[in-house]
């Protein structure tokens, strides 16, 4: 396969972009070998600077939902670009997301639109703190909220994928009310508890997208939710990943849970720069300027995200493509686990609605100590293969893949052989 022009870039790249790129997974770091550089994209498919042409499984890490450049998307967008790109002002589109939002989610009576899930779940923190008049935040190992210092603690995907604990550069303080506890294990929360009386709330994906797809046990999550109410904290839910991705709305709603804070992103701005954080009227009037916890930001609701975000998600119950995406997920998963049984290589695939990944171990993946027993040597031979064979995926055995709308039977046989000729590949290691 030539990557030439993805190797020049990559040179040129070291040059002013720190490690070639501006997100660290991005590096192809866990996996080797140099980064591919994207040229465009359209519908299933994404052509890297070479010409190479893959099914893409990678979707921007989800937001491309419907497929790339989908064409009610590509002109709403244009028509908001003939009006202006940023106001520092309100316009009618952000009022309209809202309400699709909102509505969206049990619970929700307000929503905040901000930049990146980043800020989404520092927003969400602040507001949980400030809504309970207490400071400490549990978070579960290897799930990854974005980049503020109190989460770079027991992260997963990039962080994982660089074998970092935490980031340099983060203060002590910083971290001092962050408490770790185990995914899908109650027993690790109520300790927490018992020790501390001044917990504000607990931050978790309702189903894990970065230590791999990993769903919650009825007794873990419903438990979770009977534990913060009684002891009057708040349960976050980050549904940057999971929101509309595998029903119209939050992924909590099908695990059986409701949050009392949600953060989104990615979906909500059809490929955009976005985030959002939402809850209750009672909790969200302490946002400024209703109440007295202060966020901003110049280009929140930027007109161009919201008509993307409108677009995307009114063409996304339009088609409904919530059971397809099952269907098209369990056949992957078979495709997957017959040719690994095939060559004799250890594999468990892990998969929620539009959401799936092999982990490679024999051992059920239920939190991130599980994640961890898989052999990234063997995912890296498999992801090379598989690029070699024509589907993108990320370069990570903790990232999740995605489906868009726009896979077809087609897409599916060339899925079929290329998984076959990589997993071989694997099993001659």
């Amino acid at each position: 396969m030539n990557t030439k022009n993805s190797e020049k870039l990559y040179k040129k790249g070291l040059v002013n972009l720190v490690g070639a790129v501006n997100s660290p997974v991005r590096a192809f770091s866990s996996v080797g070998g140099n980064p591919l550089f994207i040229d465009k994209a359209k519908g299933a498919y994404i052509k890297d600077v070479d010409g190479n042409k893959y099914i893409d499984l990678v979707l921007s890490y989800g937001p491309m939902i419907l497929g790339h450049r989908n064409k009610k998307v590509e002109k709403a967008v244009t028509k908001a670009i003939k009006k202006g790109t940023s106001f520092g002002a309100s316009t009618n589109a952000e009022i309209k997301l809202a309400k699709i939002v909102c509505d969206a989610f049990p619970g929700m009576d307000k929503v905040r639109f901000v930049n990146s899930g980043t800020e989404a779940v520092l927003s969400a923190i602040r507001l949980a703190r400030a809504h309970t008049g207490k400071d400490k935040i549990i978070k579960f190992s290897g799930c990854y909220h974005g980049h503020m210092d109190a989460m770079l603690v027991a992260a997963g995907s990039g962080l994982a994928t660089l074998s970092l604990p935490g980031s340099k550069g983060v203060p002590a303080q910083s971290v001092e009310n962050t408490l770790i506890a185990e995914y899908n294990n109650l027993e690790t929360v109520k300790a927490h508890f018992d020790k501390h009386d001044d917990i504000a709330g607990v931050i978790l994906e309702p189903v894990t997208g970065n230590m791999g797809v990993v769903q919650p046990s009825d007794e873990f999550i419903k438990g979770l939710r009977a534990l913060t109410k009684e002891k009057n904290a708040l349960l976050i839910c980050d549904e940057v990943m999971t929101g509309f991705r595998s029903k119209f709305g939050g992924a909590q709603e099908l695990v059986g849970v409701e949050a009392d804070i949600t953060c989104l992103g990615k979906v909500i701005g059809g490929g955009f720069p976005v985030g959002a954080y939402g809850a209750r009227n009672e909790i969200m009037e302490n946002v400024a300027p209703l109440g007295g916890m202060y966020q901003a930001g110049t280009l929140s609701g930027n007109p161009i995200a919201m008509a993307a975000g409108i677009s995307t998600l009114t063409e996304l119950k339009h088609q409904n493509p919530y059971d397809k995406f099952n269907t098209v997920a369990e056949k992957i998963e078979k495709m997957l686990l017959s040719s690994a049984k095939k060559y004799g290589v250890d594999l468990v695939v892990n998969r929620f609605g539009s959401m799936i990944n092999p982990f490679f171990t024999n051992k059920e993946v239920t939190n991130f100590t599980d994640a961890q027993t898989s052999d990234t040597d063997r995912f890296a031979k498999f992801f090379w293969a598989m690029i070699e064979n024509g589907v993108f995926l990320p370069p990570s055995q903790f990232e999740a893949w995605f489906l868009s709308s726009t896979i077809t039977m087609k897409e599916l046989k060339k899925l079929e052989v290329s998984i076959e000729k990589s997993m071989l590949v694997v099993g001659n290691l």
